[in-house]
């Protein structure tokens, strides 16, 4: 065809007819691939209509409005979709919970995920639960929202029968509390009269007495004291648990409550054998608190402390200040707190220890002392080793400085501080 004597006219034909046939070719090629990707394209946007469709929650594309653009999936019991296009997702739901829904659609507006409940029109006793975030479409000519609602009205009954049988819990626990508080006061005034007649029994005020009735005396007065001392913590710790306690704050020197308590503890320290050494500041330390709650802290410690200390012993009383704290701490050498048991204490009618040791006390020493000095916005802390001694350490933020107080208990609302569980 290339020869000297091809045909010009010729040699153009074939030319031509190659070239269509090879335009031919490709555009039977890329309409193919094009075909088989228009047919994947379609299956999956089949595939994610059915899953949408068929999703347990009802997905919405909302206009600002609220109104309805397009729905998928489920939706929930009386939640009608025709209302939601028609009157829109505000007018659906009933006339108290609409605020709510407006503030949600105006919070996702801005830009924010928002989740409401609320009761459709139609069925006051449903509960419906509607996620709703914006919907960032750069087709659209305004901003859309995407919602999801589903049926929250078995999550509704669970949450109201959790409110209710905690209501009744509250009101049960504030009835045994006015029950001990008010059986505590009704004990403690008899029980005062015996032991004034124990007193004047053992100080043979009216003549004397053969020695083992005075060795009753002697019994009926300490069994006494021990219940006294027992109806006291539980009439406070009654009036803390009822939000009846109310703190006498006043300004006082820390050192003289703390003093009183150790020499009340000095005698029971004595007779066992204990060493009871009290480390004080020697500048005065001026507080604003109540000074019977600091001495109530500081005996209760320091009787815990002699009481599991064996004979031979040491108990140490520091009190200092950390610039706005008061620091009490009370450490001694005795028997010590296992781990587990670290946990528990502070608790009321919580003890550690074995038979022999829970026997010795009620568990509301250290529960009362944790009240007091919550009530007093403080902090109690205990650390001990097993077999080696324990130490607690209370800090209250009540310490006056030049005149001034860095913190104010009294301005705290102490009635409504509740004891630890």
């Amino acid at each position: 065809m290339n020869g000297p004597e091809a045909q010009e006219p010729l040699l153009a034909a074939a030319s031509a007819f190659l070239a269509l046939g090879a335009v031919g070719s490709a555009l039977r090629l890329t309409w193919g691939q094009r075909r088989r990707r228009l047919v994947e394209a379609q299956d999956q946007a089949d595939r994610i209509a059915a899953l949408l469709h068929d999703q347990p929650g009802l997905t919405l594309l909302l206009e600002p409005s609220g109104h309805a653009v397009a729905t998928w999936g489920a939706a929930p019991p009386a939640l009608s979709v025709p209302a939601l296009i028609d009157q829109g997702l505000v007018a659906s739901a009933h006339a108290p919970d609409r605020p709510a829904v407006s503030a949600a659609l105006a919070r996702a507006l801005s830009g924010q995920p928002a989740e409401v409940q609320f009761s459709p029109r139609s069925a006051l006793d449903r509960r419906v639960i509607l996620i709703v975030a914006p919907f960032h479409d750069r087709a659209a000519s305004r901003p859309r929202l995407i919602a999801q609602a589903f049926d929250g009205t078995a999550q509704f009954a669970r949450e109201l029968g959790l409110e209710t049988a905690r209501v009744e819990a509250e009101a049960q626990s504030a009835g045994k509390t006015r029950f001990l508080a008010n059986m505590s006061h009704e004990l403690r005034t008899p029980l005062n009269a015996v032991l004034g007649f124990a007193d004047i029994m053992r100080q043979r005020l009216f003549g004397p007495l053969p020695d083992r009735y005075a060795g009753y005396a002697d019994a009926i007065h300490q069994a006494g004291g021990h219940l006294l001392d027992l109806i006291n913590d539980v009439l406070d710790l009654s009036k803390i648990e009822a939000e009846r306690y109310q703190l006498a704050v006043a300004e006082f020197d820390a050192r003289d409550a703390v003093s009183a308590a150790v020499a009340l503890v000095r005698l029971q320290a004595d007779d066992k054998g204990v060493d009871l050494a009290a480390v004080l500041s020697t500048e005065p330390l001026k507080v604003r608190a109540d000074a019977r709650a600091l001495k109530q802290m500081a005996l209760n410690l320091l009787s815990n402390a002699v009481k599991f200390t064996p004979a031979g012993g040491s108990v140490t009383l520091t009190l200092d200040a950390d610039g706005p704290d008061l620091e009490l701490a009370v450490s001694d050498t005795g028997v010590g707190i296992a781990p587990e048991d670290l946990k528990r204490l502070g608790r009321p009618f919580e003890q550690a220890g074995g038979a022999d040791q829970k026997a010795q006390g009620t568990g509301l020493g250290l529960s009362l002392v944790r009240s007091l000095t919550e009530l007093h916005g403080g902090s109690m802390t205990i650390d001990s080793t097993l077999g080696e001694g324990a130490a607690v350490l209370i800090r209250l933020p009540v310490m006056v400085v030049d005149g001034s107080l860095d913190s104010q208990p009294s301005e705290a609302p102490p009635a409504t501080v509740e004891a630890p569980a």
